[in-house]
């Protein structure tokens, strides 16, 4: 065994229902090219009434773990900024569904869209205390914003399942990373509210602020040096977001950066909309499906939530996708479109937990939040 540890094997998953966005222009009497050039985002999913992010990343997982297997699996960690509940983890749900063992602790983390890279490095920290183990993530949110907001149209949703593992088959995580916090109040969703808050222009300064103060870190920590980065993964709220960061990167270094990357990493997130914690993962996944000269070579992660926490990670690329790219594919076009009048009507729909309910059945994917029975969320197996 090599010493190193990483990303095995990941996998995406999202709604049965999508948006599309020239659709939601007309309805908001705005031209279409300021949600597709100006935000770089075409369509949006959506989650029809027996999904949430549960249904989401146990779908993720369950494809993963159809390919890995669970063997040395004790922990499960699930990120998500977009929880169900207070207490009960999302990650107990999820371990239900999934049959997994007893013998596995199961924790649900948060803070913001940052959540997914902590949950990422206490797993490494695991498997280095460990080898034989493996820890399974699951990042999954759903991104909602108060109607004819500006944000509405950088809703989304979207679940990662990742296996984290020591001689890893896919990303091979360096030891030495760049960190940054801030408190500020860029976005923030209050326990009353059932949509998000944001303050834009602080929230882009604050995106930014992080990238250069985590960049400056890592650079002090002696990580990877600019020539040795063939391409940087970034956070996606809106997938522009990123063009902004990279050219403010490229300034702060007094050098240019390939842009490229940039094109081909924002191919998922341009049709699945924003997807916090889940969304840096979704970009890594479209990069290294679009991308095979990266296997051997060495690219960046910069994980950012509001609030805020950022870092950047560098790693080396072990292999490229291996089919992910055509499964990804029929999933972006197995799903339902949604008129706006309809997409309205189910943004209002909620399960509040003092009224026991049955949802309808609509997903097409392996599982389903079935209502709310003696105050407590139901899920189960689809078919």
């Amino acid at each position: 065994m090599s010493g190193a540890i990483g990303i095995h094997d990941l996998e995406i998953a999202t709604t049965h229902h999508v948006i599309d966005l020239a659709d939601l222009a007309a309805a908001r009497g705005v031209d279409a090219d300021k949600f597709r050039i100006g935000l770089g985002q075409d369509r949006m999913s959506f989650p029809a009434p027996d999904e949430d992010i549960v249904t989401m990343g146990a779908a993720a997982a369950k494809a993963l773990l159809e390919r890995t297997g669970a063997d040395g699996i004790r922990t499960l960690m699930f990120a998500t900024e977009s929880g169900i509940d207070q207490s009960k983890s999302a990650a107990a749900f999820a371990h239900g569904l999934l049959g997994l063992p007893a013998q596995v602790r199961a924790v649900e983390l948060k803070q913001a869209c940052y959540a997914g890279t902590a949950a990422l490095q206490a797993a490494i920290g695991i498997v280095a205390r460990n080898p034989q183990e493996r820890v399974l993530v699951i990042a999954s949110d759903v991104a909602r914003y108060a109607l004819h907001s500006p944000g509405e149209p950088t809703q989304g949703a979207a679940a990662v399942a990742m296996l984290v593992a020591a001689d890893p088959a896919l990303l091979e995580i360096d030891p030495v990373s760049g960190v940054f916090t801030a408190d500020v109040d860029d976005f923030w969703r209050p326990n009353d509210s059932s949509v998000a808050l944001v303050d834009g222009k602080l929230s882009m300064s604050a995106y930014v602020d992080a990238l250069l103060g985590a960049w400056d870190d890592l650079q002090a920590r002696g990580g990877a040096r600019p020539d040795e980065i063939a391409a940087i993964a970034y956070h996606q709220p809106f997938t522009k977001m990123a063009v902004k960061a990279q050219r403010r990167l490229a300034a702060h270094l007094g050098t240019a950066l390939d842009d490229e990357p940039l094109t081909t990493m924002s191919v998922y997130n341009r049709g699945l909309g924003n997807s916090y914690t889940a969304s840096l993962y979704v970009a890594l996944a479209a990069l290294l499906d679009g991308d095979a000269s990266l296997v051997g070579r060495r690219v960046g992660l910069f994980s950012y939530g509001s609030g805020s926490v950022g870092e950047l990670l560098t790693a080396l690329v072990r292999s490229a996708g291996a089919g992910r790219a055509e499964r990804v594919q029929r999933m972006l076009d197995a799903r339902v479109g949604l008129g706006i009048a309809e997409y309205e009507r189910l943004h209002a729909v909620s399960y509040p937990s003092d009224t026991d309910a049955e949802t309808p059945r609509v997903t097409a994917g392996p599982f389903r939040f079935a209502g709310i029975r003696g105050g407590a969320r139901v899920y189960e197996p689809v078919g």
